[in-house]
């Protein structure tokens, strides 16, 4: 067929006269051109000056199998510079890349198709305005803050390096992928690319390779407004190896760059690639206009032009150029992906119990018997923080569960997350199971979420005051609904003497307004080992453990209810005699123990109250209406909520009438016991609240 001759698909019977790389290129560019002038917004910008670079790396380079997108040894691509969605957009229905759904079952269809293009930006589309994982296949993870591509492609590399480590054997290279990310000047100016840069380096991630589009152009204008360091002596001096590509138009000066990348053994890569925005555009485009709003009639028609492309047509794919992808990436990664089923084949009549683990973690299940070794514990007045009981639950489960792994901001002491008996994941053991991510907060969110895409078990411990330095990330993870885990200690005033600003207080409602994220805050050690069994099988819930530092009591489950009533959000721990309370007392986690001392005391006077444990909003909101209503009769409006943050949000539970015994400031620095007393967190105050409870319910 002739290579300029038209196509279905095409809008218009004009044709474009270029080669056929040139053609495809092109298409990239009017495509995202199109897109955005029929949305009437986006950036158009970056495909352009892009869209050589993206051809050369997908053509030539990247090993991706369009038509089996899940193949666990692709290699990754991800734009960090997400609202260059266009770009990836045009590659992926150029590429033909056939969509998945949910559960990852072929749905055989396109991913993106020209209708899905020209719908760009609109309710529903498979081409959102930045990449959303799940939503489009062919998104390795979602991309709109800046930066947060290049966190999420550290782990996905230190994912790639512990899956070689850990199952590679000699013969079978099952895992050898690489990572590569295109990032823009707005990513070098992110603190989380700084973050992440650092630890890459530090680990030696040879098989990572960001892509710098240096265009000088952000949404204000022009970089030197703003930006003015030099680049590449800064990745120097991280230690990574920095190549320079001149122009990002030329595919061999591209190509040669890539190919030494591939050739780099012992540190990360950076390409720094000069762009022009909206190349090939007319002279009196305005840059910054291109990068963050449509070309307008006038100058689409120019950059066509400029281009030797039919000025009027619009959403033009040439023939040939779908021919040309699967000359190229297509029949690339197709033979890439049937040699490595094979060889995997091979792998499981030889290494079974690896290809096992290896299927299992692809599906994201759980080995038999993987909660056989968490642990009870013994009711005890002096009791355990619940960190330290998380800690001792972690390493039962990690016993059984290989891939688990995880670790903490400089804080594995303090949060107890070390996995005993395992190296550290560093350069020279990349088999390690823990992690040491520094004090780098944000950057270790975001690589968490690149291990939780590359399917291992991953966690991650902070203080939960520090999670104001993570929060992005936490928050992604519960956009592309991953199974990332974290693990918050010092939840509470009851850190003592570290004082306000180490004791978190709006911490726990910002993460209860997360939709899809689990947070929970278990009131003793037995409730942690419930919480654990909730969260370990969760395949598209990131959940937050919020554990103390001080020591709770292991409540007495002779006398109180099972801590199983936990895995249901909030259950009844102490009740009336008749069932049949005068008032409701709900706490959640070191608060529980306050609050079941109060009962005590209501007890002894005659006063009837229940005691509600609510570990975890989410859970209990999970639940039916009965049940809901059996744990808080609507019939008792006396009630008194006790948690040590802010009180935002208990209104839900307590009603507008109830009583809330919370934090409505910061804290203070002085002993845990003495801040107790001073908020109101001791049982004699719980006890006078509920009493007035009752007296105001009863109208007097």
């Amino acid at each position: 067929m002739n290579p300029l001759q038209e196509t279905p698909e095409m809008e218009s019977a004009s044709q474009p006269k270029a080669s056929t790389a040139q053609l495809s290129i092109d298409t990239i560019r009017t495509l995202s051109i199109d897109a955005v002038q029929q949305a009437k917004s986006g950036h158009p910008g970056a495909p352009m000056g892009l869209a050589a670079l993206a051809y050369t790396l997908w053509q030539e380079f990247l090993r991706y199998d369009p038509a089996d997108p899940i193949w666990p040894n692709r290699d990754r691509f991800v734009l960090s510079a997400g609202h260059a969605s266009m770009l990836l957009y045009s590659l992926l229905h150029l590429a033909d890349v056939q969509a998945v759904d949910e559960e990852y079952n072929p749905l055989g269809r396109p991913a993106v198709s020209l209708d899905e293009i020209k719908r760009f930006r609109q309710l529903d589309s498979a081409t959102p305005g930045h990449p959303e994982y799940r939503w489009t296949t062919g998104v390795e993870t979602t991309t709109g803050p800046l930066g947060q591509g290049l966190g999420v492609s550290v782990g996905m590399a230190i994912a790639q390096r512990w899956l070689a480590a850990q199952y590679n054997r000699p013969g079978f290279e099952i895992f050898d992928y690489d990572v590569y990310s295109i990032c823009g000047d707005g990513c070098m100016m992110e603190g989380v690319t700084g973050e992440a840069a650092s630890l890459a380096a530090h680990l030696k991630l040879a098989n990572l390779c960001w892509i710098y589009d240096s265009n000088r152009i952000t949404i204000e204008g022009k970089t030197d407004l703003a930006f003015s360091e030099n680049v590449a002596e800064r990745f120097k001096g991280y230690g990574w190896n920095v190549l320079h590509v001149k122009n990002a138009n030329d595919s061999g000066e591209v190509g040669r760059a890539l190919s030494a990348f591939q050739d780099a053994q012992d540190r990360p890569t950076l390409i720094i690639a000069e762009s022009h925005i909206g190349f090939g555009a007319p002279k009196k485009q305005d840059t910054a206009h291109a990068h963050g709003e449509p070309l307008g009639d006038d100058e689409v028609r120019g950059a066509k032009q400029a281009y030797g492309w039919p000025a009027d047509a619009k959403f033009l794919i040439p023939s040939g150029v779908k021919e040309d992808f699967a000359r190229g990436i297509g029949r690339r990664g197709g033979d890439l992906r049937s040699g490595w089923q094979k060889l995997f084949a091979e792998y499981k009549t030889k290494h079974p119990e690896l290809a096992d683990q290896i299927e299992r973690m692809q599906r994201r299940e759980l080995p038999a018997g993987w909660d056989k070794d968490i642990p009870s514990f013994p009711a005890d007045e002096k009791g355990l923080a619940t960190r330290a009981s998380s800690g001792k639950v972690l390493n039962a489960v990690a016993k059984n569960v290989p891939w688990l792994i995880g670790g903490s901001a400089d804080l594995a002491p303090s949060t107890m997350t070390l996995i005993a008996g395992s190296p550290d994941l560093q350069a020279a053991t990349p088999e390690g199971r823990n992690l040491r991510f520094g004090i780098r907060e944000h950057a270790m969110g975001a690589a968490l979420n690149g291990l939780a895409h590359s399917k291992v078990r991953a966690f991650g411990a902070t203080f939960l005051n520090f999670l104001d330095y993570c929060r992005p990330s936490v928050r992604l993870a519960a956009l592309m609904e991953i199974p990332t885990i974290y693990v918050f200690t010092h939840d509470s005033i009851g850190l003592g003497e570290d004082g306000p600003t180490h004791q978190p207080i709006e911490h726990l409602a910002g993460m209860r307004a997360t939709p899809g994220l689990l947070v929970l805050r278990p009131a003793d050690a037995n409730e942690v080992a419930e919480l654990w069994r909730v969260v370990m099988p969760q395949r598209r819930h990131p959940a937050a453990f919020v554990l103390s530092r001080q020591a709770t009591p292991t409540i007495d489950r002779t006398k109180y209810a099972p801590a199983s009533g936990a895995a249901k959000g909030a259950y009844v721990v102490a009740d009336a005699p008749d069932g049949k309370p005068q008032v409701l007392l709900l706490a959640t986690g070191t608060e529980v123990a306050p609050t079941l001392a109060a009962y005590e005391a209501l007890k002894a006077e005659g006063v009837a109250a229940r005691v509600v444990s609510m570990p975890s909003w989410e859970l209990f909101e999970q639940q039916s209406d009965a049940y809901k209503a059996s744990v808080l009769p609507a019939a008792v409006t006396a009630r008194v909520s006790v948690e040590a943050a802010s009180p935002l949000g208990w209104e839900r539970y307590i009603g507008m009438t109830g009583q809330a015994i919370g934090m409505r400031r910061f804290g203070a620095s002085a002993p845990a016991k003495d801040l107790e007393r001073k908020f109101g967190f001791t049982a004699e105050n719980i006890a006078a609240a509920a009493k007035a409870q009752i007296a105001k319910a009863a109208g007097r």
